[in-house]
């Protein structure tokens, strides 16, 4: 009877034990309390000599929590995995270390860990209920680490949601911060100032491309030999962050500097800066989390950069339109405004710049005495050089004109002044005639242009009579001329090579053979009327193709 009492006493502090025990570690979600409560439950309950547990993390088990278990014996503990027979594994080591009892941990779903208990302090071994009990008492504890491990876990990830949320707010914030800059300095600035707050660096460095150069405009290391280390190829050639072991093997040059980390500063998935770090004043390694976010401060730096670049050669761009704008007033001022009407010949002309200024050049000047000057050249080259020379070129034969000398010396004289103050490689084709009224007589010099077209009763000539183009050396032969007698419904028509060397889209030209076919449809016609067509014809043939050269047209048509 005394002995059923007993036993009954026994269950009863069992069970009450068990109840305390559950409440204990059900009622907190802290995982080394929960540990704490399992290690003192059991080995207070069996008086074990030492007691350890260990749990699964990352499918290796670790020693969670140890009591009475030298130091040295935690660092020998082996290396086991999920899939290995843990038993087996911890054998010997359980036999080294004093440990009589290996006591699996699982949960309703997997087994989480195993409680290691040392022999008993009276020398007994574990009875076969005791062991049972203990199960019990593990099963218990195995919901509170279950427990306690989720709620780590949540807390874990919550931290890390508030991070990235915070990190996302200091984006959103940066990014406006230096869209109001336009400076690399300042941008180079607020990008050291943002980051030290968050890799905590006191060594860092911030290198960017820029044409084909690497700017260092932020370092602590010397700016000068930074820029020797580093060439625009090596700064292309970061695509990832890197630090540790990865980082020096990859960037020794680099890490002779004192930096250890790096992250790329990125756009249009390209490569166009690098941000160098040393180590953090806390004694934390960069980690990656810490690098992906300094690696999109850097791309919000460099797309600020690549804004201010952009602005600047807008701006430029714009100058540079402004001036050039003028520039084509200004041509277009040494241009005829109005053109010279005689009583025997009617003139039209027009001229097209490829650019907002262009190298054709015409001009048609009243010479008195029934006489009129019709000239058209093309200056090599297009664009502001060429206007130039063709503004030269104009100059020039203002002044050859008042000399009135014979057509041909005038030519030679023009040639010289031309050939005198025109660089290397430049040159111009010419050609220019007179209109005699009176004699009915057009007298001219080819120098090198397209031959002007003569259109006589549907049949075709071509005026090519002349000498070497401008510019290219003095005269060293005289220029030939050539007078020819016009008759009532000539058509003259002078042009450069803008006209018959205009594109279509299959990139074919416009031709001689077809410009010719072309004008000699044109006999009944005005020169106005044959201006027109000539005009209409290449717009049509280009059919909105960008026009490749300047084109300039000088029709006459004698009464």
């Amino acid at each position: 009877m005394a002995d059923f009492r007993d036993e009954t006493e026994k269950l009863k502090r069992n069970l009450t034990a068990l109840v305390e025990f559950s409440r204990a570690v059900n009622a907190s979600r802290d995982l080394d309390f929960t540990l704490e409560n399992l290690l003192f439950s059991a080995m207070g309950k069996f008086l074990a000599s030492r007691g350890a547990v260990a749990l699964f993390e990352g499918g290796e088990l670790r020693l969670a929590r140890a009591k009475g278990v030298a130091d040295q014996a935690i660092e020998e503990f082996p290396r086991v995995g999920l899939e290995d027979d843990a038993e087996r594994a911890l054998r010997p080591f359980l036999d080294r270390r004093g440990f009589a009892v290996l006591q699996p941990i699982d949960s309703a779903r997997e087994r989480i860990g195993y409680l290691l208990l040392g022999e008993k302090i009276t020398g007994k071994p574990y009875a076969d209920e005791e062991l049972e009990f203990l199960g019990t008492v593990v099963n218990i504890a195995a919901t509170g680490l279950e427990n306690s491990r989720f709620i780590a876990e949540l807390e874990r990830v919550n931290r890390d949601l508030d991070s990235r949320v915070n990190r996302l707010n200091s984006l959103f914030e940066l990014s406006k911060e230096f869209g109001v800059l336009s400076d690399a300095r300042s941008i180079g600035k607020l990008l050291v100032y943002s980051l030290l707050g968050e890799a905590l660096a006191s060594t860092y460095a911030v290198a960017y491309c820029d044409d084909g150069a690497v700017r260092v405009p932020e370092s602590t290391a010397p700016k000068s030999e930074l820029k020797e280390t580093l060439s625009c190829a090596d700064v292309r050639d970061v695509r990832q962050p890197a630090t540790g072991e990865t980082f020096c093997e990859n960037f020794k040059r680099l890490a002779a500097f004192g930096f250890e980390a790096i992250a790329p500063m990125r756009l249009q998935n390209e490569t166009r800066g690098i941000i160098l770090l040393g180590k953090r004043a806390d004694g934390r390694p960069h980690l990656g989390a810490d690098l992906e976010f300094i690696q999109s401060v850097g791309s919000l730096a460099i797309v600020a950069l690549e804004n201010r670049r952009l602005f600047n050669e807008t701006l430029e761009k714009y100058k540079l339109e402004e001036e050039l704008e003028l520039a084509k007033e200004i041509q277009r001022g040494l241009l005829p405004s109005e053109i010279p009407q005689t009583d025997h010949f009617e003139i039209a002309a027009a001229s097209v710049s490829s650019r907002q200024v262009g190298g054709d050049y015409y001009d048609v000047i009243d010479l008195g005495e029934e006489r009129t000057l019709v000239a058209v050249a093309d200056v090599s080259g297009k664009g502001a050089p060429a206007s130039l020379l063709m503004a030269n070129l104009q100059a020039f034969l203002k002044s050859v004109v008042k000399r009135d000398m014979p057509l041909a010396e005038a030519t030679a004289l023009v040639n010289d002044l031309v050939a005198e103050n025109t660089a290397d490689g430049k040159f111009i084709t010419f050609f220019w005639g007179v209109l005699d009224g009176a004699k009915k007589t057009f007298e001219y010099v080819n120098a090198g242009h397209n031959p002007t077209i003569l259109l006589r009763e549907g049949k075709i000539r071509w005026l090519d009579k002349g000498g070497l183009l401008l510019g290219v050396v003095k005269t060293l032969a005289p220029y030939e001329r050539e007078i020819v007698e016009l008759r009532s419904g000539d058509l003259i028509v002078m042009f450069t090579d803008g006209v018959t060397e205009a594109m279509n889209a299959k990139g074919e030209e416009f031709s001689d053979a077809r410009f010719e076919r072309l004008v000699a449809r044109l006999g009944d016609g005005s020169a106005r009327e044959a201006l027109a067509a000539c005009r209409d014809a290449v717009a049509d043939y280009t059919k909105g193709e960008p026009q490749s050269d300047d084109i300039t047209l000088v029709c006459v048509k004698a009464k």
